[in-house]
């Protein structure tokens, strides 16, 4: 074994023995109370109370154990539009606490100077699929898509997530990712339910994952079902197969819900439980969000009447590289837009994808935001997001970069329906936060601490807090590696 294997080994077994000890002296992660609160209250028996749309599997989070800390002399993004200059944040107990230009340090803090640094909430990725596509990219743990029939609503991506995957580390130290949903793949129409988790290192998915955020139902329309369903002989084989199949659904979910509401009105004897049509009951009530994938604006807007027809809110359109032909629409109907900066043109209906994407749908008043679909890209959301703004800049689209951060946190918050508790630097909510070395839309910068619920997870200085897996190659300064 040569020296330079031989440490990289070493360091990942003190690494891993790091992180058990942290999460030794935090407490089992299988049954403790969230920073945010108490652990959910357990869910309702099936079918009683609603018990369809609520979690069998509850969060069993706990945040690492945080100090009280000041960072200050710092360029502020508060993530909602907001900038100070000269600014601090305090945050303790895992929840933002004040920030503002002078502030007093608490006894005992951690006081850090930020001179010349930036500090903003934690990037928010809506459409991820690390766990369930993980690094490395192998087909035995390939488990994103179950593509076996064009519709498995019952299926649940958190069953699929595999904690360990490297990409959660990287997207935390690099891309100073904090929360992420993680989604079924797109060959289906419906592709089952995703699930929205904290980026903490944990032994079990429910350890990760984000106490008490909605689940959301991913969807798919264009050519992804059609081409893997008609390549079957099987429907659907063409854009309107997918959405009469889609139609053909919703009206069994619907009827399904009018059973259920009936039983739980009059009681009697139960209908029969149906685990793929539980989850569609919840997005009819309004408990699960559809993140719908669509690429296309004439497809959106035919899935937006389709939604009305049955009586359910598309929260997000994703990828939506035709959203700008739409903006509108999508604003009048409260339907935000998870789009990528400059990747289109991959395939037709990619095709006519702009760079001015973003900009034009933040003109139009319309909520919008970066995502990744992408192990890689969720290392440089940030990154995107620069080149975006740069793209409206000259199109005569001028956009504070402040303002632009909303793209990066508090509008993916939304679109997951977890706003009210993280997505930007508000005193109260969960202390997601990053400092980073420079103006975090350059690409020189890189984050230099990271804290979730308040508790420094990542620190570029303390070789202690510098994650590392069999897969890495090493950091400058750590032991051998050059």
């Amino acid at each position: 074994m040569t020296g330079t294997i031989r440490g990289r080994v070493i360091r990942t077994a003190l690494g891993l023995a790091g992180v058990v000890a942290l999460v030794a002296c935090t407490g089992s992660d299988d049954h403790p109370k969230s920073a945010a609160g108490t652990a959910p209250a357990k869910a309702p028996a099936p079918g009683i109370g609603k018990g369809y749309a609520h979690d069998p599997y509850p969060s069993t989070y706990k945040a690492y154990p945080g100090v009280p800390t000041l960072v200050r002399n710092v360029t502020v993004f508060d993530g909602e539009g907001g900038r100070i200059d000269g600014g601090s944040v305090l945050f303790a107990d895992g929840k933002i606490v004040a920030l503002g230009q002078t502030l007093s340090v608490p006894a005992g803090a951690t006081v850090i100077d930020g001179a010349g640094k930036w500090v903003t909430p934690g990037v928010i990725d809506i459409h991820s699929h690390l766990g369930d596509y993980p690094s490395p990219a192998v087909r035995a743990n390939s488990d994103g898509n179950e593509a076996t029939a064009p519709v498995t609503a019952e299926v649940w991506a958190e069953h699929s997530v595999w904690p360990q995957d490297p990409g959660f580390s990287r997207a935390l130290t690099n891309g100073g990712v904090t929360t992420l949903e993680i989604l079924p793949g797109s060959a289906n129409l419906f592709g089952g339910r995703s699930v929205v988790l904290k980026n903490v290192y944990a032994r079990t998915t429910q350890g990760m994952k984000f106490p008490g955020a909605p689940y959301g139902l991913k969807m798919a329309c264009g050519e992804n079902p059609k081409r893997v369903y008609g390549s079957k002989g099987r429907e659907p084989s063409t854009r309107m197969g997918n959405i009469a199949v889609d139609r053909m659904t919703w009206a069994k979910a619907v009827e399904y819900k009018r059973k259920w509401d009936k039983y739980e009105k009059d009681g009697g004897e139960p209908p029969a439980r149906d685990i793929q049509m539980d989850t569609l009951r919840g997005v009819l009530d309004g408990e699960i969000r559809v993140q719908n994938h669509c690429y296309r604006s004439d497809e959106m807007a035919n899935v937006i009447d389709m939604s009305k027809e049955f009586g359910y809110h598309v929260a997000a359109f994703h990828h939506a590289v035709e959203a700008y032909k739409i903006a509108d629409l999508l604003k009048a109907n409260s339907i935000c837009a998870a789009v990528w900066s400059d990747w289109y043109g991959f395939k037709m209906e990619s095709f006519d994808g702009i760079r001015e994407n973003l900009a034009l749908l933040q003109k139009a008043g319309t909520c919008a935001m970066i995502h990744s679909d992408d192990e890689n890209g969720i290392q440089r959301l940030n990154q995107e997001v620069a080149k975006a703004l740069a793209a409206g800049r000259r199109a005569g689209i001028d956009i504070p970069d402040a303002v632009a951060w909303q793209w990066l946190s508090y509008n993916p918050a939304k679109a997951l329906g977890i706003e009210q508790r993280t997505g930007s630097l508000k005193p109260g909510k969960m202390a997601d936060v990053v400092l980073w070395n420079g103006n975090p839309f350059s690409v020189y910068t890189r984050p230099e601490k990271v804290w979730i619920d308040g508790a420094l997870l990542y620190d570029a200085n303390d070789p202690a807090r510098r994650p590392v897996s069999d897969f890495e190659l090493g950091q400058p300064g750590m032991g051998d590696v050059k």
